[in-house]
């Protein structure tokens, strides 16, 4: 069970814009934001952080740098996280198969090598402590010009900042997220863990 409860959506009408984004990303609003409203400035600020490295019109795939996310909640050990972050890869047009795949992504036709560089490089630089090395990077490097290396690491920060906010808060999941986690996640031994009720 969360540590503090969420506000209501309607609680403070200035953020609806703000909500409104979050909606589109995952057909709902987080109740990470819900609980974070209390503060709207910070609720204004990360949405507009979340434009900026979610922007449909960069450099990398916005669908893929959702399973990028995942990777680096995975590393973290975020299961909130994880579990959005898929969601949020499905919603983007990432597939099926390739979202049911997660867990061989090594071995899995579904991925690429630039894909496996890139989730490689996510699961390094979201541990801690950091295990990017320059075997990662030079790697990474091979298949991603610096602009997308600067976005793949900007969505690696971005739910970097969730995953500490989520599991110390203890944020309690949706139910489309618990049902995908279920659903894929678990066999690769997720539970939601504190994340779910």
């Amino acid at each position: 069970m969360a540590y503090m409860k969420p506000l209501p959506k309607d609680a403070t009408p200035e953020l609806a814009e703000d909500f409104q984004v979050f909606e589109d990303i995952l057909g709902f609003v987080p109740n990470s934001l819900l609980t974070m409203q209390r503060r709207p400035k910070m609720v204004k600020a990360f949405g507009e952080l979340t434009r900026a490295v979610m922007d449909p019109q960069g450099a990398v795939d916005p669908g893929f740098k959702r399973l990028i996310a995942y990777f680096a909640s995975r590393a973290a050990g975020c299961q909130y996280c994880e579990a959005h972050s898929l969601v949020a890869a499905q919603i983007k047009g990432i597939p099926k198969e390739k979202v049911d795949a997660v867990w061989e992504y090594q071995t899995s036709p579904h991925y690429s090598e630039a894909e496996r560089a890139a989730l490689d490089f996510a699961l390094a630089a979201g541990s801690v402590p950091n295990a990017v090395d320059e075997e990662i990077f030079t790697r990474l490097r091979e298949h991603w010009d610096e602009d997308q290396i600067v976005e793949i690491l900007g969505a690696i920060s971005l739910y970097g900042f969730l995953n500490r906010w989520n599991d110390s808060m203890a944020t309690d999941l949706e139910d489309s997220a618990i049902e995908l986690g279920k659903e894929v996640l678990a066999k690769g031994g997720w539970t939601g863990g504190k994340h779910v009720k």
